[in-house]
């Protein structure tokens, strides 16, 4: 099919919002990365995110709406005060995974008794599900297992074709995808990183538990139960290794292969390999906004078989980072 390039004026926002009630799939701006949209309560529409993707049925979707309100009709009776319970962070890059009510089709939970709501502070996502008046399933608007996009024109590198249209937003402020905390046990509990750190929803909720599935693969048979926690996530088609220690060592090990480097900012006077730098060493907002940029262009660049990225340390937003790192890596990591 043609894939229509909408920008984020009105009437293209209505046009995007038409074509979404119409049961097709549009790419839409959010403050974290892209996400591929479709009404989460159509499953044929739905089915078509799977199709583009290229994504297995186990892995859920998440939800995308513009306020507490609007989630209650999704959620499990008496639940909604959790997520309200979270208002310092919402709007904003956090998801939260809540009991879901059974009017919520199957295949956006992956086949679980859950539902993983977002509601997202960018304005032309805002600005879209106002329009609209629907839910919209919206996992990140790339091809299953790559490299989440950042702008408009990696969701066309990867969808073009694909999809109906891609709603251009620029790029995304935040770079990596939402926080997921699970509020269905006793004790809260994080499934992915992001934005939104562990140490801040700490801050607001006291005791918060890691999942194993943070900083390790899933143990087999395990459900996937957010977004991101596949054992070989984010990656580039070009092998990644990730590598942790400081920058001469991590110079050292670059100038004997034949590889790229990811590197933050203090490395590259040491290296004589092609090289992008995604920031400075603490400087994990930046990291983060880059990342996925890096190891597109890296990979597009085609200039050694192998991609060296600089692990951050795994405070804030870095633990978000070298979980992104981890997973493109196929968790090979290598101390130096």
């Amino acid at each position: 099919m043609q894939t229509l390039r909408l920008s984020n004026i009105s009437t293209d926002i209505r046009r995007a919002a038409s074509l979404l009630r119409a049961g097709e799939v549009v790419a839409i701006p959010t403050e974290t990365v892209y996400g591929l949209a479709a009404n989460a309560l159509d499953e044929v529409a739905v089915a078509k995110i799977f199709a583009a993707k290229g994504r297995p049925a186990d892995n859920p979707l998440i939800v995308h709406v513009l306020s507490p309100e609007d989630a209650t009709p999704l959620i499990r009776p008496g639940v909604v005060d959790k997520l309200t319970a979270l208002s310092a962070f919402i709007p904003g890059p956090l998801t939260v995974i809540l009991p879901k009510d059974n009017k919520v089709p199957s295949i956006v939970s992956g086949g679980l008794d859950t539902i993983a709501i977002r509601i997202p502070a960018h304005s032309v996502a805002r600005a879209l599900l106002h329009e609209t008046g629907i839910p919209l399933a919206a996992p990140s608007a790339n091809r299953s297992g790559s490299p989440s996009p950042t702008c408009m024109r990696h969701v066309l590198d990867d969808m073009d074709g694909r999809i109906a249209a891609v709603l251009d937003g620029g790029e995304c402020a935040v770079g990596v995808e939402s926080t997921v905390l699970s509020l269905c046990g006793e004790v809260p509990e994080l499934l992915r990183p992001g934005a939104v750190t562990l140490e801040q929803l700490r801050e607001v909720l006291g005791e918060v538990h890691v999942a194993q599935a943070v900083l390790s693969p899933l143990r087999e048979g395990q459900a996937v139960t957010s977004p991101g926690m596949k054992y070989k996530h984010y990656a580039p088609k070009t092998r990644v290794v990730l590598l942790r220690g400081g920058s001469e060592a991590f110079a050292a090990w670059c100038n004997t292969r034949d590889c790229m480097a990811l590197c933050f900012a203090e490395d590259a006077q040491y290296l004589r390999v092609p090289c992008f730098c995604y920031g400075s060493s603490g400087d994990y907002d930046s990291q983060a906004r880059l990342l996925f940029d890096g190891l597109r262009t890296l990979d597009e660049s085609g200039f050694a078989p192998l991609i060296a990225a600089h692990a951050p340390d795994v405070i804030g937003v870095g633990l978000a980072v070298y979980n992104r790192l981890l997973r493109a890596a196929g968790f090979e990591l290598v101390e130096l």
